[in-house]
């Protein structure tokens, strides 16, 4: 009677574990009734807004040499974002300006927008994700200070410290919440 019993746990207990299916086996299924969420982890890059830092993950860049260094999508394509210039202030775009510093030892890169507040309740109607890239040059590099701010980009190119390049790259950038 012993073994029956046993038997019988054993075949239930080897019964239910063939049931059970692996996230691997639902996402081989041809329907979506079995979706689970899933995560990936993405490097988390720092920038100015407004002399704050904020984080931003990068996804694509049109740049073959920087979608390598970022470790990102090389998408050529964001390319065809770019207006032809120079741009009338009636056309409207999707892309922001993004400052990097080429020729300096500053490393953050300065955004002119950010949602604010981050996430689905963000009321900046300016704020995109796609950014075209500007180089902010040091006319003297050894005259570079931190740039945290887009006006203070504009400032020290008025008073003659900087010079402003468009470049072509396209980057897709978002704005997320700083790592927890």
């Amino acid at each position: 009677m012993k073994y029956k019993y046993l038997l019988g746990f054993l075949f239930t207990v080897l019964l239910s574990a063939c049931g059970s299916h692996s996230l691997k086996d639902t996402h081989t299924q041809n329907d979506d009734s079995s979706v689970e969420q899933a995560y990936v982890s993405l490097p988390a890059f720092e920038a100015w807004y407004d002399d704050d830092i904020v984080f931003y993950i990068t996804t694509d860049v049109s740049s073959r040499k920087m979608a390598r260094d970022m470790k990102a999508n090389y998408t050529p394509r964001l390319r065809d974002a770019i207006p032809k210039y120079p741009k009338p202030p009636s056309v409207k775009t999707a892309l922001e300006r993004v400052y990097g510093f080429p020729n300096s030892p500053q490393k953050r890169n300065v955004f002119p927008s950010v949602p604010w507040p981050i996430g689905s309740e963000s009321r900046d109607k300016q704020y995109s994700p796609l950014w075209l890239m500007y180089n902010v040059v040091w006319i003297d590099p050894e005259k570079a200070y931190v740039l945290k701010s887009e006006g203070a980009i504009f400032e020290a190119e008025d008073k003659g410290l900087v010079r402003i390049e468009r470049t072509n790259i396209v980057v897709n950038c978002p704005v997320v919440f700083p790592p927890a």
